[in-house]
């Protein structure tokens, strides 16, 4: 049987317009913000959000008012959350090890894994204020030892949202701000005269957002690119129609643009999921929001064999792979582009969003070819060095330098190999040749 798509959602050639309408929009906050500094935040921030604090910067008191107004019971739990997030990444921290190795006689070759200096998380505010987007930024820069850690996000009705700031304080944050958008990356990222910039940023955020961490890559480092949400349900006929509709609606209330698309080698299950999706929808609260989704982005893919399925999904690259199988192991040891993978019925992506433990800040738009999601690794530099501790050694190396430079036509890269042929090595070296083999 041929692979059949029930629904087609948007092509990616859409997609692209979409983006590319934000483009020139970026580059001028930008520049505003580079030139202008807080003067520009303040201006930027008064229009897009209707906020015009005296200080962008939350005070302690203003953090602990925070804190207050949310229940001992809500507390508990943003602090469960923040402790699954923190074993998980202490367990990807202890996974990274320096490395320091004698290759030949006297080289002695290393590297050592530094947390960067200081980190930016944002976290998005917009239709829903995600909370949990604290937990993954902060508490995994915290656990990576990243010495300063800024968190922005906007107000929701006028203020700080209260959970946000909470578990931004929770997760170690050093600086809290509620502005957000292009002009809160911007200030973050480049500084103004109260803000000293950081040397990464994280953490999803709308198309703005993203364009913005595109535009100042290089400049900064960055976690990934995210764009909207996606999510791909893979599942055969040992599941039913309200558990795959379940889940596509999950991911699909975040934006109307969040590709949600189910994968199956049932067509029943393919045809049912389709309608309990339109019934699902009648009684959702954020059907809205949701069905736009569905409606644009939505896809039913039906293949025939597990090997099919495999090939499509990697294809897809979604950000979100929930797998409701037989034999859903067969899918990790097969499957090579995702971002996360949530195995069996029992999980699904809203745990991993949520608390599970896992990082939800993934690749989207096909970025899982070649790239993981936000872990602890992300906020640590690897850098090498070397030590060559005798003479014998210095002059060895020095040969094969020298001839390999030779190759290239390096002379003055030859002579540092060179002049050390000569001492170390008690040769008798003309400048500008290479040491014979």
């Amino acid at each position: 049987m041929a692979i059949q798509y029930l629904k087609h959602g948007r092509s990616a050639e859409e997609s692209s317009q979409d983006a590319a309408k934000v483009r020139d929009v970026v580059t001028g906050i930008l520049a505003d913000v580079a030139s202008r500094g807080d003067a520009a935040v303040a201006g930027l921030s008064a229009k897009f959000d209707n906020w015009s604090p005296e200080r962008f910067r939350l005070s302690e008191d203003e953090i602990a008012n925070c804190v207050r107004t949310l229940s001992p019971g809500q507390l508990d739990d943003i602090k469960f959350a923040q402790a699954q997030v923190r074993n998980f990444a202490q367990a990807q921290r202890e996974s990274i090890r320096d490395v320091e190795i004698e290759t030949l006689p006297g080289v002695v070759l290393g590297h050592k894994n530094m947390p960067v200096d200081s980190v930016a998380c944002y976290v998005p505010g917009g239709k829903f204020p995600l909370v949990a987007s604290a937990h993954m930024g902060v508490v995994t820069a915290k656990v990576a030892g990243v010495p300063r850690i800024i968190t922005a996000s906007p107000p929701v009705g006028g203020k700080p949202n209260p959970a946000v700031v909470a578990a931004m304080h929770l997760g170690g944050a050093d600086e809290i701000y509620t502005f957000g958008g292009v002009q809160a990356i911007a200030a973050m990222a480049l500084g103004t005269q109260t803000i000293d910039p950081v040397a990464m940023v994280v953490g999803p955020g709308n198309a703005f957002v993203a364009e913005a961490k595109r535009q100042l890559f290089g400049r900064i480092g960055i976690d990934l690119i995210a764009g909207p949400s996606e999510t791909l349900v893979i599942a055969d006929d040992s599941v039913d129609a309200e558990l795959c509709a379940t889940d596509l609606l999950g991911q699909a209330e975040h934006g109307f643009n969040t590709p949600a698309v189910l994968l199956t080698n049932s067509l029943q299950l393919a045809k049912d999921t389709i309608a309990e999706f339109e019934r699902l929808l009648d009684i959702l609260p954020t059907a809205n929001t949701a069905g736009v989704s569905w409606r644009d982005y939505g896809e039913v893919i039906v293949a025939d064999t597990l090997e099919e399925m495999v090939a499509v999904a990697d294809r897809i690259a979604s950000e979100h792979v929930q797998v409701m199988t037989r034999d859903p192991d067969y899918f990790l040891k097969n499957m090579k582009n995702y971002g996360a993978l949530f195995l069996g019925a029992r999980t699904n992506v809203a745990y991993g969003d949520k608390v599970i433990g896992t990082n939800h800040t993934l690749p989207t738009g096909k970025a899982a070819r070649y790239t993981g999601g936000l872990w602890v690794g992300k906020f640590i530099k690897t850098c090498t060095y070397q030590k060559v501790l005798t003479d014998e050694a210095s002059a060895l190396i020095g040969s094969y330098c020298s001839r390999l430079c030779a190759i290239e036509g390096m002379i003055a890269h030859g002579e540092q190999a060179n002049i050390r042929v000569r001492r170390f090595g008690n040769r008798d070296v003309p400048y500008g040749t290479a040491v014979p083999a």
